[in-house]
């Protein structure tokens, strides 16, 4: 059982390192958001514009959010990654860093913190933001636009787009094809979970009451592991999300868990 859970553990983290370095060139543009969550106004001290202007020295294809889109990315957003600064400054010092996200909130890479203890406001954050874009050196985006697949989700009235990754066959051996990774995404409302305490973890039940997941603590903060599925449960903003594999396809879901 232990090796089984520090075997998971590994492909956790595994799976955490090849989504920060190969994951990005999946997608085709970034939207950066024209007001970050801690301003007050659009593109305040010149926050927004400035990280365009760093995103597209990496060679990205870079909009504001309030900018007029190509007609292909207004239709489908998901070819776009959403970049954001985040805020963690204290009376003293200006603390910030750049997050990428998905057409569906995962963060797909986050740089790490840049700082300032300029006092004018508007040095302080340019200087932190460009202390977080230092930190990106790990990035070197060219764009595969074979590697873009999508998939509208069955439950969905709307039919959203969501993003999935498919293996491209090779050219030079048309013979040789590997499966593709399906997601099977539920947009059912979110249910509410109650997590009671076991041994390794918790147990999750509704308000029947029955037990939904049993989930088992790993190294890492606000991730477990399903016990008895091929998955993992991982915070996400307020929201917990359930990947697991049933009948060999992805199971993406949704949960809100009162501890």
């Amino acid at each position: 059982m232990i090796k089984k859970i520090v075997f998971s553990l590994l492909l956790v983290i595994a799976m955490s390192a090849y989504s920060q370095n190969t994951a990005i060139n999946n997608f085709k543009y970034i939207i950066v958001q024209d007001r970050f969550d801690f301003l007050k106004e659009q593109d305040q001290y010149q926050t927004s514009s400035l990280t365009k202007f760093l995103l597209q020295k990496k060679g990205f294809t870079v909009f504001l959010s309030n900018e007029q889109f190509p007609t292909e990315l207004s239709e489908n957003r998901c070819l776009a990654l959403t970049a954001a600064v985040k805020s963690t400054s204290s009376l003293f010092v200006v603390k910030n860093k750049i997050e990428l996200e998905d057409c569906y909130g995962k963060v797909v890479y986050s740089s790490e913190e840049g700082k300032s203890k300029e006092k004018d406001y508007k040095k302080g954050y340019h200087e932190a933001i460009r202390n977080a874009y230092s930190t990106m050196s790990d990035i070197e985006y060219g764009y595969n636009p074979e590697v873009k697949d999508v998939l509208v989700n069955e439950n969905s009235e709307s039919g959203v787009e969501l993003p999935i990754k498919k293996t491209i066959q090779a050219k030079v051996i048309p013979e040789i094809k590997e499966p593709v990774v399906v997601k099977k995404l539920v947009s059912n409302p979110i249910e509410t979970l109650y997590a009671q305490v076991k041994p390794n973890g918790f147990q999750l039940v509704n308000t029947k009451p029955a037990i939904v997941f049993e989930i088992l603590k790993t190294n890492l903060i606000d991730v477990f592991i399903l016990k008895g599925k091929h998955g993992i449960m991982f915070k996400n903003k307020n929201i917990w999300i359930a990947e697991y594999y049933e009948n060999d396809q992805l199971v993406v879901k949704q949960f809100d868990i009162k501890f």
